[in-house]
């Protein structure tokens, strides 16, 4: 057993298919397949149920699984020890953001990154909450942008900026040429939100029960693009963040009267990692932008 058999058979177990954990981790699928019988020899267990159109994962074998995702942890762990202490402001950064951020957040902050840690070389992913805080806690990656609070035993937060939500209705609708709104002017008004999993909807469901307002039942979103499209058709209205809003797209954007609702945005990583210089200066290159 050696470690290349350990990523293998996390691969198989997060692919659920030999062809793309094979792809995956760039070998040939009949080399993998090979390595992982091997290694179900070598323990004398069934890691795996294969059948034509699906793989499964054994009993015995997710508690191997889960093992394995720790090992190669603590082996990335010493890793990022070592490459810390040769120079703590280079190497890679994996930096996940979730999908209504990302698109409007990271062209502003990648610059400045790249500005201010030349020597730093970003890998990017976009996910949504709770898989970005899976991918931390299991070591795929090193911070990740998210609305706070998050409350995650072993893992540190820091605020980098309050992200205002601003009212999004159609051009021509009664508000649009407000300068402000108050909860009190969409009282009874239902809003477009997004599906389950996105956390800006669970943010605009507080909202609505503070507003006296609610969602409209019949229209869920896959994404902000979607509720932007919809509010410019007449559809509905919206909560929007500050962030994401665009001119000229057909919608009108009001800001809210004190106290606005807002979502905060930070920086969260591992309390045990070793690159604690680096990400000081990545917080600070993220507030810069």
């Amino acid at each position: 057993m050696n470690l290349r058999d350990l990523q293998y058979l996390v691969a198989v177990a997060d692919a659920r298919h030999f062809g793309r954990a094979a792809e995956a981790s760039h070998v040939s699928q009949p080399t993998l397949s090979m390595q992982l019988k091997k290694l179900e020899e070598s323990l004398g267990v069934r890691l795996f149920e294969r059948t034509h159109k699906q793989v499964m994962v054994t009993g015995v074998g997710e508690e191997i699984v889960r093992r394995a995702r720790t090992i190669l942890r603590e082996t990335e762990g010493l890793r990022e020890a070592a490459r810390a202490a040769q120079n703590p402001l280079a190497g890679e950064l994996r930096l996940g953001a979730f999908p209504t951020l990302a698109p409007y957040f990271l062209p502003l902050a990648v610059p400045k990154l790249r500005k201010r840690l030349p020597k730093l070389k970003l890998l990017l992913t976009e996910e949504k909450t709770d898989r970005l805080l899976a991918m931390l806690k299991e070591g795929a990656l090193d911070a990740a942008l998210l609305a706070l609070p998050i409350e995650e035993e072993g893992l540190e937060t820091a605020e980098l900026l309050d992200d205002p939500f601003l009212l999004a209705v159609p051009a021509g609708h009664a508000l649009a040429k407000r300068k402000q709104v108050t909860r009190r002017d969409i009282a009874g008004m239902p809003l477009l939100l997004l599906e389950e999993g996105h956390c800006l909807r669970r943010q605009a469901l507080e909202f609505c029960s503070f507003a006296g307002t609610g969602e409209r039942t019949d229209f869920r979103a896959t994404s902000l693009e979607t509720l932007r499209q919809m509010v410019a058709a007449g559809v509905g209205v919206t909560l929007m963040p500050k962030l994401a809003a665009l001119k000229g797209d057909g919608v009108a954007y009001i800001p809210f009267a004190p106290p606005a609702p807002l979502r905060t945005i930070g920086l969260v990583w591992r309390k045990s990692t070793a690159r604690a210089e680096m990400l000081a200066a990545v917080r600070a290159a993220l507030a810069a932008a």
